[in-house]
């Protein structure tokens, strides 16, 4: 997205984009190393309960900031500090409440969290310790806006700390289809923040990641669609959502570290079927089912077969061999084109992980 800016948009616009483009190659490769080598971090003791506190960078690029906002402080007044508090809580108590985990390591670590980062920046991201946000593209003119401040939608905090939930469980890692994984697996749990949030069923909610990112500027609903991926925008500056659907429109790429953000609709498409087919609340059984799986099944380099093997065989252990919850990860699978089960319970076999692609010039970051 931030490449079709640079190719397409006006020089205010072009000049940003390459700004954020340039800070979040590096917080990537931050929050990469973090992965790395997170056993080495500080240990936090669990069982306290939430511990936020969120930063003010001040327009700055020095992390994390003046502190403005902590653990039962109320709130400040300013709309991006308060919601990037809340909408830590949110996830926070999906994990905890949900899924009977401590916070983003399991084990109590405080979220920490910087807004107000540099000028223009058009970005949200978890650097491997805590969550940074921009305020969009709030310097240029308004007719020339694109996107608003990156607090605003609470399924993007939540996919930006469920990284850090990938970096102490699975650590896929973010290249081809294990990277298309890491994210996936952060869309589908910012959206089941958001849709707990407000309470929505899997049928009522819009599946549409970043809602509310966009100005009126741009033709688009959001960044991702996970129910009709390559629809949430088509938009002369941003371009078109390049997201496939099914695994014949898979997108063979050497840019977007082989394209973890476009080829995500993939196992994003799946979810979101087997969501429907379930029908109720997304983050019950789905997002059970998903969330065991990362936690216990997901590897380095597991590929999107493998990925449907195991949520399948994690469906069966749960709810039961031929359970309807088992039979709707099949079928959410079935609709991308990927093959599970044997009518008995077993998976398929598994096959040899692809290859990785040169990293290259990395599109938005999501």
């Amino acid at each position: 997205m931030l490449q079709h800016i640079v190719e397409n948009g006006a020089d205010e616009q072009r000049a940003w984009a390459l700004g954020t483009l340039h800070e979040s190659e590096q917080f990537r490769g931050r929050r990469l190393a973090s992965q790395e080598f997170h056993v080495l971090g500080v240990q936090t003791a669990g069982g306290q309960g939430i511990q936020r506190t969120v930063y003010d960078a001040q327009f700055g690029t020095m992390l994390p900031g003046v502190v403005v906002r902590r653990e039962g402080d109320g709130p400040t007044g300013d709309a991006a500090v308060d919601e990037a508090f809340d909408g830590a809580g949110a996830t926070y108590q999906l994990y905890q409440e949900v899924y009977q985990r401590d916070s983003i390591d399991g084990q109590g670590l405080p979220l920490l969290s910087t807004v107000h980062y540099g000028q223009g920046y058009d970005n949200a991201f978890w650097n491997g310790s805590q969550m940074v946000y921009g305020d969009g593209d709030e310097d240029l003119t308004p007719d020339q806006r694109l996107f608003n401040r990156f607090t605003a939608a609470v399924d993007i905090i939540g996919h930006e700390l469920t990284h850090g939930v990938t970096q102490y469980t699975s650590r896929l890692i973010y290249r081809d289809q294990s990277g298309a994984l890491n994210e996936s697996i952060s869309d589908v749990f910012g959206l089941l923040v958001k849709q707990r949030l407000l309470n929505q069923t899997a049928a009522e909610a819009s599946w549409v990641v970043g809602e509310g990112l966009f100005t009126a500027n741009v033709n688009g609903v959001g960044i991702r669609s996970m129910k009709a991926p390559g629809t949430a925008y088509n938009d002369p500056v941003l371009g078109k959502d390049p997201q496939p659907g099914h695994m014949s429109d898979y997108k063979q790429v050497e840019y977007d570290n082989g394209g973890v953000h476009i080829n995500s609709g993939i196992p994003n498409h799946a979810f979101y079927v087997t969501a429907v087919t379930l029908g109720g609340n997304a983050w019950e059984k789905a997002g059970r089912i998903w969330y065991v799986t990362q936690r216990d099944r997901l590897s380095l380099r597991t590929t999107f077969q493998e990925a449907a093997n195991h949520t399948y065989s994690v469906a069966g252990e749960l709810y039961g061999s031929g359970s309807l919850e088992q039979q709707a990860v099949k079928t959410g699978w079935q609709a991308v084109g990927i093959t599970v089960g044997s009518g008995d319970g077993t998976p398929t076999p598994e096959p040899q992980p692809q290859g990785c692609w040169q990293m290259m010039l990395e599109m938005f970051k999501g």
